[in-house]
Formats: C-alpha cells, sequence, structure tokens
C-alpha cells in the first residue's frame, strides 16, 4: 500500500460506530473518535497512513 492509498476503515477490525452523534466514528487502536473516518485524521496528524490497520475477519453463518 502507499501513502497515496485512502484506507478503508470499515473493513479494518479495529473501527467502531459510537453513539456519540458529534463523533460517530471510532479507532479501538488509536483510542480515540471522531467525525470523519480515523484513517484521514492519522494522515493529517503524522503524514503516514495508519499503520494499524487489520482487515476484519468475516462472520461465519
Amino acid at each position: 500500500m502507499n501513502a497515496t492509498e485512502r484506507i478503508d476503515c470499515m473493513k479494518c477490525k479495529h473501527f467502531y460506530v459510537t453513539w456519540d452523534p458529534s463523533s460517530p466514528k471510532g479507532c479501538k487502536a488509536f483510542g480515540f473518535k471522531t467525525k470523519m473516518l480515523p484513517s484521514t485524521i492519522v494522515l493529517q496528524s503524522s503524514g503516514k497512513p495508519c499503520l494499524h490497520f487489520e482487515t476484519k475477519q468475516k462472520q461465519q453463518s
């Protein structure tokens, strides 16, 4: 993955949806909530793509 590729937090096992209307998206790996996708905040803050991204495991029926 290169620095210009956008990380899709929705596919990450650390992503979660919060009950907070002002910060509806969260990252368990970094421990914060935000309005934007957490990977966007990480990129803006550090200048590097998120290094904690891990693909979610598919649930079996």
